[in-house]
């Protein structure tokens, strides 16, 4: 066993008194003890020490006579403290004390050595690896910082070959640019009829402003005759914002690149610095900080994408400007086709809405002889409701006088069990109607609302109907050729 803690120090002061012959009885030691906390005689918050040392301490010496420790014998038969051998020799350990003692001290002192050892063997290794990991630590950061210096370089030859590339489809694009404005001179042509045909269309109320095939061919017409005017202008506001893209993805490259630059600077010179360097010094805390914004992906990522974003605008620049070729071509033919189609798309529509017009009357007359027989059902449930719950009084009125009956007429009989269910079914049946009736009220809230909808839908098909029949057709039959007015063949 190896001790630790203090060395050991008297364990006796006194003789230990002899035991009480006869036990306190079960009973007495119940009382005096149930409340307390038992005694533990070596504690976990105290240093480790012999269990004899804490008896031993235990033991308050007294210089008092004997006789007021033992109140209870004479003092004839008080047994003398002092032993009568020769010379008033008194022993206070034993000798297997002292031999126990000295065995307890030699071990102590070998497993105190025995761990000192220990420790400056680990001590010792401790050292070697610390050094060993730090040049190891020290060689990975640097050959990192070597990789990085390698990544920085090939992004930074990426960067410039885009950005030459960009520069380029840039300059070509501003010429596109300044041919669509020189084109733009003459397409101020007469669109006016199939504009105010959209605009009294923008008139129509609730669903009937819907997208249908009418809307879909006038947008189309609109397009065709405004011809090169609306074409160009749309292909010039294109191309401006393809310009913009394109100023915008330079301007990332050019500070991607200019990034870089610096990146590639600080990383070199973070690279060729050594232990035995100058201009090295303690930063305190400067490992706590971290001012990163990214990680190895995201920073490739984010090159990568600049790059991608460059080369496809570049793309977009290069399909745009072949497109712009061949903007004016053939577009006459195209209009007078599409005229047609709007004609035919109105006569359509005109002959739609008339028929859910008659569809929405007849659907109005149904709703409205339905709203008139639910209420008269929901009228019948709020009866049934009412007659349930003077039911339900009389058995509940049965229940509370029976309460009051005296002493064993309390008894638990059929009457009794036969009302508790009447109770029971009474509103389970008051619930369900309840249930019912609340349904048939959001059901006729819901009949009212579809009857409002219906009605509001008829005023609606009305209006659709004059918009489309009287102003739009008629303003159409005045229609001027498009072929004539653009001049084109």
């Amino acid at each position: 066993m190896e001790l630790y803690g203090y060395p050991l120090k008297a364990k006796f002061n006194q003789p230990r008194p002899p035991p009480p012959k006869v036990l306190p009885a079960t009973n007495t030691t119940t009382v005096n003890y149930k409340n307390r906390i038992p005694y533990h005689p070596q504690s976990f918050s105290m240093p480790w020490m012999p269990n004899s040392y804490y008896k031993a301490a235990a033991l308050n010496p007294t210089l008092s006579p004997l006789t007021e420790c033992f109140p209870g014998l004479p003092p004839t038969k008080i047994i003398p403290f002092i032993s009568e051998r020769p010379n008033g020799v008194f022993t206070r350990h034993s000798l297997d004390d002292w031999h126990r003692s000295n065995m307890t001290n030699y071990k102590e002192s070998e497993t105190t050595r025995h761990n000192a050892e220990r420790l400056r063997a680990d001590l010792t290794r401790t050292i070697k690896d610390v050094y060993q990991q730090a040049k190891r630590t020290q060689g990975e950061s640097t050959r990192n910082l070597g990789e990085r210096v390698n990544d920085i370089d090939y992004w930074k030859s990426e960067l410039c070959v885009e950005l030459d590339a960009m520069i380029r489809e840039t300059n070509s694009l501003a010429d596109m640019q300044k041919r669509l404005e020189r084109a733009l001179a003459d397409t101020e042509g007469p669109f006016q009829v199939a504009h105010k045909c959209l605009l009294n269309r923008e008139k129509r109320m609730g669903i009937d402003l819907v997208n249908d095939d009418v809307e879909k061919q006038l947008v189309t017409e609109i397009k065709i005759i405004r011809s090169c005017r609306e074409r160009l202008q749309q292909c010039l506001d294109t191309v401006n914002a393809q310009l913009m893209c394109n100023k915008e993805a330079r301007q990332e490259l050019e500070k991607d690149l200019a990034d870089k630059q610096m990146g590639h600077h600080i990383d070199s010179k973070c690279y060729q610095l050594k232990n035995t360097s100058r201009g090295i010094h303690f930063f305190k805390g400067v490992e706590r900080v971290d001012a990163t914004v990214s990680v190895p992906e995201t920073w490739a990522r984010f090159t990568d994408n600049n790059i991608f974003r460059s080369q496809s605008a570049r793309a977009a620049s290069a399909k745009l400007r072949a497109s712009t070729e061949s903007l004016l071509m053939g577009t006459a033919d195209e209009m007078w086709r599409q005229f047609s189609k709007v004609n035919d798309a109105f006569t359509s529509r005109i002959t739609e809405i008339a028929n859910a017009k008659s569809k929405i009357q007849t659907h109005l007359a149904k709703t409205r002889q339905e709203i008139f027989q639910l209420e008269t059902k929901i009228q019948v449930i709020q009866k049934t409701i009412k007659d349930k719950e003077t039911q339900l009084k009389v058995a509940q009125t049965r229940l509370d006088e029976r309460t009051r009956r005296p002493n064993v007429e309390l008894c638990r009989d059929a009457a009794q069990i036969r009302l508790v269910q009447e109770v029971n079914e009474i509103n389970e049946t008051l619930r369900n109607l309840h249930q019912c009736l609340r349904a048939s009220e959001d059901m006729l809230q819901m009949l009212v609302r579809s009857k409002g909808v219906l009605e509001h839908d008829l005023v609606v098909k009305n209006n659709s109907l004059f918009i489309d029949q009287e102003r739009c057709m008629g303003m159409r039959k005045s229609y001027p050729s498009t072929v004539q007015i653009l001049g084109y063949v």
